[in-house]
């Protein structure tokens, strides 16, 4: 079972994504569980701060080293074998690749950063690695950290209803997923393409890969350069 741990100060921003559709039946299905850990539940701080002004000066506050250090201290005292992810504008982007290679890890802790970030000794200690969903800036983590986890337990043995579906998904052989279509036939003069409609499978599969090949050659012309089928 994959456990995601999420270091946090808003609880609430990330358990609700749990509480339906594929990943709630993930959790019930022992598949995948939750686990949530509150700087602010570690830190010294008399009056029970977890952030503190930029030294050297700069807009905003940073989350503190001393709360961080001790959080990620016991998550790692409880399971030896957690992977720690920052979600962090620095990152490299997080791609499909990751989420299949990150699906075979026994937890994966994400530390969610907010206000300005992180002080950077956390990340140095601590990150096994950072990644970036965009290149935007959010106001915390914890989008990121779900966005990350919904994409790994796709690639979860299990997870998706149809395991058949994985092979066909977006990004598979650097392409696009093919258009897909489902009734009725006509649409306000608007049509299936009639290969579709007769039944040969090996044909309609080779259409789908030739329509995959258009559809990134024309939407992701970047993605389309870098993948092995021209």
């Amino acid at each position: 079972m994959m456990k995601f741990v999420y270091v946090t100060l808003f609880e609430n921003l990330i358990s609700p994504y749990f509480e339906d559709s594929i990943l709630k039946r993930a959790i019930e299905k022992k598949l995948i569980s939750i686990e949530f850990y509150n700087p602010r539940d570690y830190t010294t701080n008399k009056h029970n701060k977890v952030d503190d002004y930029q030294a050297g000066g700069g807009a905003g506050l940073l989350l503190g080293v001393q709360p961080l250090f001790d959080t990620l201290k016991e998550i790692k005292k409880r399971n030896p074998n957690a992977h720690f992810v920052f979600p962090a504008p620095a990152g490299k982007t997080f791609v499909q690749a990751d989420a299949k290679r990150l699906a075979k890890k026994e937890q994966i802790v994400f530390v969610n950063g907010r206000y300005e970030g992180i002080d950077e000794r956390v990340v140095e200690s601590w990150a096994d690695e950072v990644f970036s969903i965009g290149d935007y800036v959010l106001t915390g983590g914890e989008l990121a950290s779900c966005v990350m986890s919904d994409a790994i337990s796709r690639n979860i043995n299990g997870v998706l209803g149809n395991e058949d579906s994985l092979s066909e998904e977006s990004f598979e052989d650097m392409l696009l997923e093919a258009p897909s279509f489902t009734k009725p036939v006509i649409f306000e003069n608007k049509s299936i393409p009639s290969e579709f409609l007769k039944g040969n499978h090996a044909k309609i599969s080779n259409l789908k890969n030739e329509m995959a090949k258009l559809k990134t050659k024309y939407f992701r012309p970047d993605l389309y350069a870098r993948s092995c089928i021209k």
